[in-house]
């Protein structure tokens, strides 16, 4: 009997040793603000080139090779896009996911956000910064989508990368889009002609 308890002793305290947690070694996350601060002027110096007119940001969508890219959020992409567009959600950037869009980083990159677009808030809203809507002594300013895609594709390694650089009319009939509001727009289009 006394065997039997002294063995039952032994299991409980090789247990409780073997259970007793020690606290996680502490880690720095995967976050430098300092490195992507000191990527920002050799981006601002490259992309000062890179910022190009309707005409021209149409003219190389029509160029084989060059993508489109739209980084907004899912959403907004199906709901109405530039023509041709690829989807990437910005929240998704990773040099996997990049890759396996656009596996060369030589390819011909061309971006917009929803500040480029106006007459669509619905599709295309406004990403500036109004203070008296946050009730706060701040500067307005525009906080575009495009600056930190155009960071991030720099800093993966994708240089050739151009910005359409005007804010455009949703009903300018230079541009096409589609996506579902697009079509929504079209079937209700022809139903009143029908009509």
């Amino acid at each position: 009997m006394k065997t039997k308890i002294i063995t039952i002793m032994l299991f409980s305290i090789v247990y409780l040793c073997n259970t007793q947690t020690t606290p996680p070694v502490k880690r720095k996350a995967n976050i430098d603000f300092d490195a992507y601060e000191k990527l920002i002027p050799k981006v601002k110096a490259h992309r000062k080139n890179k910022l190009v007119d309707l005409p021209t940001f149409l003219k190389m969508a029509a160029e084989k090779g060059t993508v489109i890219l739209d980084t907004r959020s899912d959403s907004l992409y199906k709901r109405k896009h530039v023509k041709g567009a690829i989807h990437l959600n910005f929240s998704d950037f990773t040099q996997q996911n990049l890759l396996r869009l656009i596996p060369s980083a030589d390819t011909r990159i061309l971006i917009y956000c929803n500040n480029n677009f106006v007459d669509d808030a619905a599709n295309f809203a406004s990403k500036v910064v109004v203070p008296v809507l946050v009730k706060k002594k701040i500067a307005p300013i525009s906080l575009a989508l495009n600056i930190p895609t155009y960071i991030n594709l720099y800093g993966y390694g994708y240089r050739n990368v151009y910005e359409l650089s005007e804010l455009v009319s949703t009903l300018d009939k230079r541009i096409t889009f589609e996506g579902t509001h697009v079509k929504n727009i079209a079937v209700n289009a022809q139903a009143l002609k029908v009509n």
